[in-house]
């Protein structure tokens, strides 16, 4: 499709507050374009990146490679580019799916990454009020077809040191947290994070790991040897799904062979992998993207072995992990939504996130209603421990009657 433009310029001050001019309120002309074409935006795209991101889905390379690994139709891409007084600040890339027959537009991966953003120029979008910020995100959807709605999980509402910037970006629902550790130094992480107490008990589990033999700690980077430490480390993500009964999505959904395709040299996405071993052997590993000073981890693992396992080498790789990111000058350690014993030893900050949504369409607003009630009914069920492990009891159910399980051993091979 040719990309096209849409205008909208600014309301009259007193024509919306009927008084006196706002003096926040930005003089020119709010401005739109939508295209098909990926290459159209990349310039774009990687200037506004630049500036920062909050999420690896904000990434060029990340999505470009995430459209070469699952061959996403042009037909279905969409990225809209939103302007005001002809300079970009905001864009958002879209992927037009079916949702249970309904036509979606959506961020490309889904819970891949702790959270997504539009790509901005947050300074920008907080130079503007409340109101511009609404026009502009009602310009850039206004013309928007092919779909009924716009569905953006996983928003911060902060980014960029600003508050609110996407307010107005919809309806709101708050269902999720994300978890971050941010520290100057591993010296004031260590100083902050690490009691008395509890340093004695990482020392504790050290030593019974040091006490099975030889545990070294390595971070690999792009072209190094990635491949047996992915491998290894979906081997284990699987089996730990299996014993929590939980389905394998990474299997489900064909990923494996994405992140062995991320850790390649000259993917543009800087992939670490940090990898604790025991004797030779990998026991734990931790699948990260780094940004400029932030680091994002995507997946880790570890060993499933009762006997390792009692060396704790998920804490001690971590442990390590976090000694390596400060030490590297890295300010931002991303640990990703949900909580996790993990995250409560180590982040100390705690940002709630909310799902977004645009009705394109009459039947897109039913929609919105309902999927805001699907979201509050699960989170509501995650709160429940009972009640999550009822459903849970009723889906591995299903999965057996319907032959749908996906044992670990599917994981020993990419795909």
């Amino acid at each position: 499709m040719p990309a096209f433009e849409i205008t909208s310029p600014l309301l009259d001050n007193r024509a919306v507050t009927g008084g006196e001019p706002m003096a926040s309120r930005v003089a020119g002309e709010i401005t739109a374009e939508i295209t098909d074409d990926l290459e159209a935006v990349e310039a774009t795209w990687r200037r506004l990146q630049a500036g920062g991101i909050e999420s690896p889905g904000q990434n060029f390379d990340f999505i470009h490679a995430w459209l070469l690994h699952h061959g996403i139709a042009r037909a279905d891409q969409r990225y809209v580019v939103g302007y005001v007084d002809g300079e970009a600040v905001a864009l958002l890339p879209l992927h037009r799916k079916r949702v249970n027959g309904v036509p979606v537009f959506t961020w490309f991966p889904g819970a891949n990454v702790g959270c997504y953003a539009p790509v901005s120029s947050y300074g920008r979008l907080a130079a503007l009020d409340p109101l511009s910020r609404s026009l502009l995100w009602k310009t850039m959807f206004s013309r928007l077809e092919g779909g009924d709605v716009v569905y953006l999980r996983s928003i911060p509402t902060e980014v960029g040191g600003y508050s609110g910037l996407f307010d107005e970006l919809g309806d709101t629902l708050a269902v999720e947290t994300l978890y971050r550790s941010e520290y100057s130094s591993w010296e004031e992480c260590d100083r902050l994070q690490r009691s008395k107490s509890r340093r004695k008990h990482d020392r504790q589990q050290g030593d019974r790991l040091n006490a099975m033999g030889a545990v070294s700690f390595e971070e690999v980077r792009n072209g190094g040897d990635t491949t047996c430490a992915i491998e290894t480390m979906f081997i284990q993500r699987s089996a730990r799904f299996k014993a929590m009964g939980i389905r394998d999505t990474f299997v489900r959904d064909g990923l494996i062979g994405f992140y062995h395709d991320l850790a390649k040299a000259g993917s543009g996405v800087d992939v670490r992998l940090h990898v604790l071993r025991l004797n030779g052997d990998i026991v734990a590993v931790r699948y990260n993207v780094v940004h400029n000073d932030r680091m994002f981890c995507l997946i880790s693992s570890m060993s499933d072995d009762p006997a390792i396992q009692n060396g704790s080498p998920g804490k001690q790789c971590l442990l390590r992990v976090m000694q390596t990111v400060f030490d590297q000058g890295m300010s931002v350690f991303d640990m990703g939504s949900g909580f996790t014993d993990e995250k409560r030893h180590w982040c100390n900050v705690q940002a709630p996130l909310r799902q977004h949504y645009i009705g394109l369409t009459p039947q897109g607003a039913v929609i919105v209603k309902a999927h805001r009630v699907f979201q509050q009914t699960r989170a509501a069920i995650k709160a429940n421990p009972q009640l999550k492990a009822a459903i849970r009891s009723v889906r591995q159910t299903f999965d057996r009657l319907t032959g749908t399980n996906h044992p670990a051993a599917a994981t020993e091979k990419s795909e």
